[in-house]
């Protein structure tokens, strides 16, 4: 790919996650308003309608409320995305080259493990609070590029692409975690059939089958198998998105095409329609007692703290130590002002918390978003003063 083509890109990119960052903000406090009016009974009878699928002479029966439909088959489409968008950037992206991993790379990690570690440290003892360690782990990409995108040349074009390289490893490792921690138990029958679908997407592959339409209806089949399986069927979303043929015969590329497609529609409905249903909560009666509980105390520390340390620490050790190079056109403050942006979990922070919780007395997730929205708006917050004040005295020096 071209420079010119790169730069196009990146800038129709951009301008997706800044106007879908608005939209995302705008769904998520039409929750929080209508959950706490007297809306709020309509708002949960809403989510728990239930909406049922037959397959057959009702052999195969799918029964369950809007919000875990909204999570479970909604969610793929957002997480099929997000395997475009890796499968993308590994290839012909800003992470092709091992020399321009290394630093994104790294810091993701440090981004993940410190806001875990911070989670764990405060919730020992409790064993079903553990189980949410990872949720300030996530970083919101929507969120936190729709942030830097607003504040348009203030932030150097490298810093831009260090987050989103940041967020997408973070998703792709976010992955593996939801895969390996967040299972229920497990019906082998429901696996070896996710695995033959997964194995029909590969020879599809190999015989460079270029139909899109092709491997979405074997993507749906996985859907199915995933979802009675035990494993979280988003993941189906991203074992499809991968078997998507980079090129085909004549040079185009059928990813990219379902990829520029697909962006606006998951960017402007698919997560205000995840944000809407799930940060609605009910504020009365929350003090700061409140606040300072286990579960949400660790959330956000993990999200603002965590992240900071992880993010920012790991990134300016590897540049100090000349190990890689720093973002061009980029000082340390502005620097700061990214990783302290990564700590945006929301989207993510809710959707694994959902997972880590789900069975668990109610109060856990009404910990559960009041730590992922104190977290991510703290975040927001201090990172975009900080990266006005550091453009500011760039511009003055």
């Amino acid at each position: 790919m071209s420079n010119k083509n790169k730069q196009k890109s990146l800038f129709a990119f951009f301008s997706n996650e800044s106007s879908g960052g608005i939209i995302l903000a705008l769904a998520a406090i039409a929750a929080l308003m209508i959950s706490n009016s007297s809306y709020g009974d309509w708002y949960q009878a809403f989510l728990s309608i239930p909406g049922q699928i037959l397959i057959g002479d009702g052999g195969l029966t799918l029964s369950k409320p809007l919000i875990v439909w909204v999570n479970d088959l909604w969610m793929a489409a957002f997480f099929f995305l997000v395997g475009l968008e890796i499968k993308r950037e590994f290839l012909t992206g800003e992470l092709s080259g091992p020399g321009q991993l290394t630093l994104p790379a790294l810091s993701a990690l440090g981004g993940m493990a410190v806001p875990a570690l911070i989670y764990v440290s405060l919730n020992q003892g409790d064993t079903a609070a553990l189980q949410g360690w990872a949720i300030p782990a996530a970083t919101d990409i929507a969120f936190a590029l729709g942030i830097v995108v607003l504040l348009g040349s203030k932030v150097p074009l490298s810093l831009k692409v260090f987050l989103t390289a940041v967020a997408i490893i973070d998703d792709l490792l976010a992955i593996v975690i939801i895969a390996l921690f967040y299972t229920s138990s497990l019906s082998l029958t429901m696996l070896l059939g996710a695995f033959g679908a997964g194995f029909v997407l590969f020879i599809l592959n190999r015989l460079k089958i270029t139909r899109v339409d092709v491997y979405i209806v074997v993507g749906i089949v996985m859907w199915l198998f995933v979802l009675k399986s035990g494993v979280h069927a988003t993941l189906a979303g991203v074992v499809t998105a991968l078997a998507i043929p980079m090129r085909d015969s004549r040079g185009n590329s059928p990813l990219e095409t379902v990829e520029h497609g697909l962006h606006p529609w998951v960017a402007f409905l698919v997560l205000p329609v995840f944000a809407f249903s799930n940060a609605g909560v009910v504020l009365s009666g929350v003090t700061l007692d409140t606040l300072l509980a286990p579960i949400p105390l660790g959330i956000i520390l993990g999200l603002f703290v965590g992240k900071t340390i992880g993010v920012f620490g790991v990134s300016y050790l590897l540049i100090r130590l000349g190990w890689v190079r720093a973002p061009a056109g980029a000082n340390t403050m502005q620097l700061l002002g990214i990783s302290i942006l990564c700590g945006i979990g929301f989207t993510m922070s809710l959707f694994v918390g959902g997972l880590a919780f789900i069975g668990l007395d109610p109060s856990y997730t009404l910990q559960l978003k009041i730590g992922v929205l104190c977290g991510s708006l703290i975040s927001g917050v201090v990172g975009t003063i900080l990266l006005l004040i550091a453009a500011k005295r760039k511009n003055s020096a």
